[in-house]
């Protein structure tokens, strides 16, 4: 790859020929072309959460929830591989002909690694989870997919939002998240240390909080301190869309927009997203800021565009043709993705459905035909997408079943139709239902309940959920489906925990992108055995956890969980049955174990090992997640051995002051298909290989 030393040296060229009103212009993130250099327009806002987003067609993948409960790095990485080349198919195509417009652009504000604490979070599903480790893996491997290994940078990723943020949304541009050090450095923070140190990520993106006082986007701890001085971050920083505006709005550390501005930069920011940086002439002018400040900022912003190749002849992606988008080959690794990711949370043994012992099929549920249920937010627009009721249709016309079909309710109003009586569906799914040998019961919700604060439409507090049931609409349809005794699966679309009723079966599909329908029809019928672990806790009842606004871990995500989990982290069944065995320890750095199908059908499942310090008193009161790996497709009575790569954190403690630590020399080890917590014992009465270790 181009050195960075290099690319710098060409920025600094190319900006000391600017004026002071130009350089202060490319800090916005629609930075305009300066002709007299050849510079083109430029919008740094781009978008690619699980696929080229907000720009046209583009393959859509599973929602990054979806992403996490794959467990598989490999795939994460390949998987970012097809974005990055889509997102070069789409810009060397629209550039050409002078589309330079807002998601037009290289630098991808993706990932989102922010630790998804508490389940109540409108914008959890944007994320990989509620674990740091699962958290770094995943993002570090996103984004060396999306930043490739050529000699330009594919594209820019952005680790976004730095730091210590995830939720309320209804007072996020007010809000200041307390945190403490050992919080900081052992929770929200690694996996952004990791994008930095390991992955080299481009771009940082500041959040809307306070933390600890300070606003993320003008923080001199979190910028200056940690990122660039603590952890050598070399990239550009850019704001989350008008939080700076924020500083003097609501957080009311500042007085005037161009304070503001001045707050911003000094602590490091370099591109605005928002309107504020128009105003960096006036701190200028008002000795708030320096023309260094703004040069190095300029140089910064510009460095990324020739690691790009923006302003190369040589670039090898500027081959790369527009049909290099929305491929048959990127349609199959979405299918992929969505068939791996989805998780079988109960199964009586009704899954897999025996097809020549069914005649009819009911569908039933307002996510059942429905897009939104496939996409998520951040999402681009795919041309191949098949709902639920299309792909299990589609199955079910090859075994000659069946296939009703009623909405059933509204998402979350009281009626379908506005002059209609409350529950004016029910009746017609009832009938279905019971003209059916089987219930496909299609609920949960989609990015107009849960989502990001300004997008969602619903009756819901900025996009967070008030609690983890069902809307009343759809409690009522799961009430009457239930009633009529007939077979029935629960097929449940959401981004984060709910506590849905069950049925004879349950599976959890998140929002599994354009090939949802397929893929769940698949796994219905048993054509793909599920193999999707749970990235976050599933709870009872919010009323087991803290208040929203406590940032403290006490009592959060299965690492400090101190009740009794609905669903474990780690946790998803099969339709076979798997042994582990043979666990080889390679301190510090792997772990090898055999894993073997005992069942009689095919599959895949993931290897997790944990690890718990027994004497320290810094060590969280549950073994935790230190390495994963997903098994290869193995066939009945076949083993295989599974390298687990062991994070670089494991065996250690973070310290009441945030100082990682080894405290103590012995630690308790576990290793097998599932987190080694009661929970998972009584739901799948399997016990983890255990052994105690000295270092």
């Amino acid at each position: 790859m181009i050195d960075r030393a290099q690319a710098r040296t060409w920025a600094h060229e190319l900006v000391s020929k600017m004026t002071l009103e130009e350089k202060a212009s490319q800090l916005r993130y629609d930075a305009p072309g300066i002709p007299r250099l050849g510079i083109p327009a430029y919008n740094w806002w781009n978008e690619a959460l699980h696929g080229v987003a907000r720009a046209g067609t583009a393959t859509v993948f599973p929602q990054a929830i979806g992403l996490a409960a794959m467990f598989d790095e490999d795939f994460q990485q390949r998987i970012a591989e097809v974005i990055a080349t889509e997102g070069r198919a789409k810009y060397n195509g629209q550039a050409a002909h002078g589309d330079r417009d807002i998601y037009k652009g290289l630098t991808f504000w993706s990932p989102n690694i922010n630790i998804f604490r508490d389940p109540r979070w409108g914008r959890g599903h944007e994320t990989y989870g509620e674990d740091p480790v699962l958290t770094a893996r995943l993002g570090v491997r996103f984004i060396k997919g999306l930043q490739g290994d050529g000699k330009y940078m594919k594209a820019a990723a952005c680790a976004k939002h730095f730091a210590v943020h995830s939720g309320p949304e209804k007072i996020r541009h007010e809000f200041d998240a307390q945190a403490n050090p050992k919080d900081m450095n052992e929770t929200y923070l690694p996996a952004f240390e990791a994008a930095v140190k390991e992955a080299k990520v481009e771009s940082v993106m500041g959040a809307y909080n306070r933390v600890n006082g300070e606003p993320a986007c003008g923080s001199k701890t979190l910028l200056r301190d940690t990122l660039r001085d603590k952890w050598g971050f070399e990239g550009h920083v850019v704001s989350d869309c008008w939080a700076i505006r924020d500083f003097h709005t609501n957080h009311m550390v500042t007085s005037t927009a161009p304070e503001s501005a001045a707050l911003a930069l000094e602590n490091g920011c370099d591109i605005n997203c928002g309107n504020t940086y128009l105003h960096m002439l006036e701190a200028y002018q008002e000795g708030l800021v320096t023309e260094e400040q703004i040069t190095e900022a300029c140089e910064r912003a510009f460095t990324t565009r020739y690691l790009l190749g923006l302003f190369a002849d040589d670039c090898e992606y500027d081959a790369i043709p527009y049909t290099e988008c929305d491929t048959d080959a990127h349609a199959a690794v979405a299918l992929e993705a969505a068939e791996k990711s989805m998780v079988l949370l109960h199964n009586d043994g009704i899954l897999p459905l025996k097809a020549d012992g069914i005649k009819t099929i009911a569908v039933i549920g307002p996510n059942a035909d429905c897009v939104p249920a496939l996409e998520g937010n951040y999402c681009g627009t795919s041309s191949r997408y098949v709902t639920f009721l299309q792909g299990i249709r589609a199955y079910a016309a090859e075994k000659g079943i069946r296939v009703l079909y009623s909405k059933g309710a509204s998402l979350f109003q009281d009626r379908i139709e506005n002059l209609g009586r409350p529950d004016d569906r029910l009746a017609e799914a009832v009938l279905c239902a019971e003209n059916a040998d089987v219930i496909i019961a299609c609920v949960g919700l989609d990015a107009t309940l849960e989502g990001e604060e300004g997008d969602t439409g619903n009756s819901y507090e900025g996009g967070d959920k008030p609690n983890l049931l069902l809307p009343e609409s759809q409690r009522h349809l799961m009430d009457a489906l239930m009633a009529t005794g007939k077979p029935l699966v629960t097929v449940v679309a959401a981004g984060s925990a709910l506590n849905v009723p069950t049925g004879n079966a349950q599976l959890l599909t998140w929002y599994p992108g354009q090939a949802g329908g397929t893929a769940l029809a698949e796994v219905l019928f048993g054509k793909v055995n599920p193999s999707g672990r749970l990235p976050v806790t599933f709870y009872e009842t919010v009323d087991d956890l803290p208040d929203f606004t406590d940032y403290s871990m006490v009592n959060r995500t299965y690492r400090y969980f101190m009740g009794k989990p609905l669903y474990p982290f780690g946790y998803g069944l099969s339709y076979t049955t798997f042994s582990a065995d043979g666990l080889r320890l390679e301190l510090p750095g792997k772990a090898e174990i055999a894993v073997t199908n005992t069942g009689d059908v095919a599959g895949e499942t993931v290897v997790q090992v944990y690890a718990k310090n027994p004497t320290s008193k810094f060590a969280p009161p549950h073994p935790v997640l230190i390495g994963f790996a997903r098994t290869k497709l193995l066939q009945p009575g076949e083993t295989c051995k599974v390298a687990i790569p062991l994070d670089s954190t494991a065996f250690t403690v973070v310290n009441d002051e945030g100082e990682r630590i080894q405290d103590g020399s012995k630690w308790e080890v576990y290793a097998g298909l599932y987190q080694p917590d009661e929970r998972s014992k009584e739901l799948t009465g399997v016990e983890p290989i255990a052994m105690t270790v000295e270092l």
